[in-house]
Protein backbone atom coordinates (compact mmCIF):
# COMPACT_ATOMS: atom_id res chain seq x y z
CA UNK A 1 0.00 0.00 0.00
CA UNK A 2 1.68 3.27 -0.83
CA UNK A 3 1.75 5.79 1.95
CA UNK A 4 4.89 7.66 0.72
CA UNK A 5 3.33 9.38 -2.46
CA UNK A 6 3.38 12.48 0.15
CA UNK A 7 6.84 13.03 0.37
CA UNK A 8 7.40 13.33 -4.07
CA UNK A 9 9.36 16.34 -4.55
CA UNK A 10 8.64 18.73 -6.86
CA UNK A 11 11.02 17.48 -9.08
CA UNK A 12 10.32 13.75 -8.54
CA UNK A 13 5.99 14.94 -9.56
CA UNK A 14 7.82 16.46 -12.89
CA UNK A 15 9.50 13.81 -13.77
CA UNK A 16 5.86 11.25 -13.12
CA UNK A 17 4.56 13.94 -15.24
CA UNK A 18 5.93 13.59 -18.22
CA UNK A 19 6.59 9.61 -17.85
CA UNK A 20 2.76 9.79 -17.65
CA UNK A 21 2.88 12.06 -21.03
CA UNK A 22 5.08 8.66 -22.40
CA UNK A 23 8.55 10.68 -22.75
CA UNK A 24 11.61 8.96 -22.58
CA UNK A 25 14.06 8.95 -19.92
CA UNK A 26 15.96 10.98 -22.49
CA UNK A 27 13.47 12.79 -23.62
CA UNK A 28 12.32 13.66 -19.74
CA UNK A 29 16.31 15.06 -18.87
CA UNK A 30 16.33 17.35 -21.92
CA UNK A 31 13.68 19.02 -21.23
CA UNK A 32 14.33 19.12 -17.48
CA UNK A 33 18.12 20.22 -18.08
CA UNK A 34 19.06 16.43 -16.31
CA UNK A 35 21.11 13.35 -17.44
CA UNK A 36 19.04 10.24 -18.55
CA UNK A 37 20.81 8.72 -15.51
CA UNK A 38 19.52 11.31 -13.07
CA UNK A 39 16.26 11.06 -14.78
CA UNK A 40 16.47 6.85 -13.81
CA UNK A 41 17.73 7.87 -9.71
CA UNK A 42 14.12 9.82 -9.47
CA UNK A 43 12.59 6.96 -10.85
CA UNK A 44 13.83 5.23 -8.80
CA UNK A 45 13.03 7.00 -5.76
CA UNK A 46 9.59 7.52 -6.68
CA UNK A 47 9.12 3.70 -7.21
CA UNK A 48 9.97 3.12 -3.75
CA UNK A 49 7.81 5.80 -2.42
CA UNK A 50 4.94 4.91 -4.18
CA UNK A 51 5.59 1.11 -3.86
CA UNK A 52 5.44 -0.20 -7.70
CA UNK A 53 8.29 -0.53 -9.76
CA UNK A 54 6.91 -0.08 -13.40
CA UNK A 55 6.28 3.08 -15.33
CA UNK A 56 2.80 2.30 -15.87
CA UNK A 57 2.55 1.40 -11.95
CA UNK A 58 3.81 4.48 -10.81
CA UNK A 59 1.74 6.77 -13.17
CA UNK A 60 -1.58 5.06 -12.30
CA UNK A 61 -0.61 4.96 -8.54
CA UNK A 62 -0.35 8.98 -8.79
CA UNK A 63 -3.36 9.71 -11.10
CA UNK A 64 -5.00 7.75 -8.21
CA UNK A 65 -3.47 9.86 -5.53
CA UNK A 66 -4.25 12.88 -7.32
CA UNK A 67 -0.17 13.53 -7.42
CA UNK A 68 -0.79 14.05 -10.97
CA UNK A 69 -3.96 14.74 -12.56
Amino acid sequence: HPGGYRELSGREVEVLRLVAEGQSNKAIGVSMGLSALTVKSHLARIARKLGTGDRAGMVAVALRTGIIH
